[in-house]
């Protein structure tokens, strides 16, 4: 696999998806947000943070659990891999309120989407307002876009 390839895409393995989209269905019809950490790109914490904001359009990371997640990724040796949230009503992609409020660059930003019957994960890059796609695998097989 080229560099460029391992760039463009998100490897999760079907637990932390599961995961994901049962934490975004556990509290709909609000948003839902977390991170995704690990090593060399490898997921292997998740942290579940909750929504301040109690919104069902936008999400505010509680201050007190994201800086408790931040400090363990710390402690682990761990880095943020990803931020996700759930759109319980919208496709997956990045809204304006997300893109202006993408404040890591280096994390990829998944947004799980529970608009249809079928859950949809999409991932990107959100660098200086601009939104990059990337692919998302589980287990090794490219998840359906929606």
């Amino acid at each position: 696999m080229t560099r460029a390839e391992i760039q463009g895409r998100i490897d999760l393995d079907r637990q932390t998806f599961d995961a994901l989209v049962a934490h975004a269905r556990s509290d709909a019809p609000y948003e839902v947000c977390g991170f995704l950490a690990g090593a060399d790109g490898q997921v292997n914490r998740h942290y579940q943070i909750p929504n301040a904001a109690r919104s069902m359009t936008f999400y505010t990371m509680d201050p007190k659990a994201m800086l408790r997640a931040m400090n363990d990724m710390d402690d682990s040796g761990s880095e943020l891999i990803a931020i996700y949230h759930s759109h319980t009503h919208t496709e997956a992609f990045p809204s304006a309120t997300d893109v202006e409020l993408a404040a890591y660059p280096d994390a990829v930003y998944l947004i799980v989407s529970l608009q249809d019957d079928t859950p949809v994960v999409r991932g990107f890059d959100i660098v200086e307002g601009k939104i990059t796609e990337r692919s998302v695998f589980v287990d090794g097989a490219q998840a359906p876009a929606g």
